[in-house]
């Protein structure tokens, strides 16, 4: 069975108004576009192309087809998403639970855990350049980006929360930092770094040049924000096209511009860390964030196939593959359970059982099948269910 499948794009504000439009062959938005959702989930259900337009997972019900574990998006940011971690699955029940229990209503502005889900997530970038910020940098980088920055006011005061007294581990250290900068008694730092941020030292080819640049973007986008110096403390990550990241339970991200295509687990659960007017729960973030130091969590494609690559985050909610499809061969992909064909450029062409449907980019399919073939000439993303 295929069910081919659009929707529209959702506007934040930190949408673009030409990345989607462009990807899809038409005019700029007057409003930023952020992202376009194809799946169940029912913040905004895909919508079934047969004339009916009826939403997804009405259509799924009706054939006896569980809820899909995923969501995939086309992801379009023009700048800085929220600081943001996500729950483990067990963090995710038991702050279901306790909200449930608390009577908070499911769409509060400060409920925290919408679902009882974790929400792993990978990103792919479409666009020859897609910066994002993942994960804590090890500390003695910190610190090295902090005095390049200078002595002016509030920058002492940072360099001396970094600093580790005698036996303290370094993920406690950031632990401790995360709770101060978000703590509302760091504003004087947070300006300090703003102003420093601003100044141009003329050293472009400095070790830390890249990031300062983002970080200055930052400044300006989000005054006064204590998501700065979190962002600060974070790794930045330029991917090129067809390369991907991947932000598991507890890891701090926040993709800052380009157009990417995400997969991610069914959920909603957000905890979130700065550069938002929405709510910061401290606590419990600090009580989820996974602060050990590294770098940043990137996913190598792997090629399967002629053509096919394979991006295996380990998780059991979904598998992406991106296909090069051309007219003189077609792909066959062994399918785990309901998939969704999303076509990123191109005229994609998708068999299965018999079926057929032709896919401009920007549109997609789901796929109930054992198996699923991609022709045509074009691009496209295979999710489906992992292997558990």
């Amino acid at each position: 069975m295929l069910i081919p499948i659009s929707n529209v794009a959702r506007n934040y504000a930190w949408g673009s108004a030409t990345l989607i439009a462009e990807l899809q062959g038409r005019e700029p938005s007057p409003e930023p576009e952020a992202e376009i959702w194809f799946g169940d989930h029912p913040g905004s259900p895909s919508r079934v192309d047969d004339g009916t337009g009826r939403p997804l997972d009405h259509a799924l019900a009706e054939a006896g087809v569980a809820r899909l574990p995923y969501l995939l998006k086309i992801l379009a940011a023009a700048t800085s998403l929220s600081i943001q971690a996500h729950p483990s699955r067990t963090e995710a029940a038991a702050g279901f639970a306790r909200e449930e229990a608390d009577g908070i209503p499911r769409d509060a502005d400060d409920r925290l855990y919408r679902d009882d889900n974790h929400k792993p997530e990978i990103i792919v970038a479409l666009s020859d350049r897609f910066r994002a910020l993942v994960g804590l940098r090890p500390l003695e980088q910190t610190q090295r980006l902090v005095a390049s920055l200078g002595s002016g006011p509030g920058l002492s005061a940072l360099a001396d929360a970094l600093h580790r007294s005698d036996g303290e581990e370094e993920s406690a250290t950031l632990h401790r930092v995360l709770g101060w900068a978000l703590s509302g008694d760091a504003s004087d730092v947070v300006d300090g770094l703003a102003a420093a941020l601003s100044t141009d030292r003329g050293d472009a080819a400095s070790d830390f040049a890249a990031e300062r640049v983002v970080l200055a973007r930052i400044a300006g986008e989000f005054r006064g924000d204590p998501g700065l110096i979190v962002a600060t403390l974070m790794n930045l990550v330029e991917l090129r096209r067809g390369e991907a990241l991947f932000a598991p339970a507890g890891v701090l991200h926040a993709y800052q511009d380009g157009l990417g295509v995400e997969l991610m687990a069914a959920s909603d659960n957000v905890l979130r860390g700065g550069l938002t007017p929405k709510h910061v729960d401290v606590a419990e973030l600090l009580r989820i964030v996974d602060t050990t130091s590294g770098p940043a969590p990137i996913i190598e494609p792997t090629t399967v196939a002629p053509g096919v690559s394979s991006y295996d985050a380990g998780v059991p909610d979904f598998r992406l593959a991106r296909v090069e499809a051309s007219f003189e061969s077609v792909t066959e992909i062994a399918l785990s359970g309901p998939a969704i064909v999303l076509a990123t450029s191109g005229d994609v062409v998708v068999e299965a059982d018999g079926d057929r449907v032709e896919l401009v980019p920007g549109t997609a399919v789901v796929v109930i099948a054992d198996s699923v073939a991609v022709g045509g000439a074009g691009e496209a993303f295979v999710a489906q269910p992992g292997l558990g």
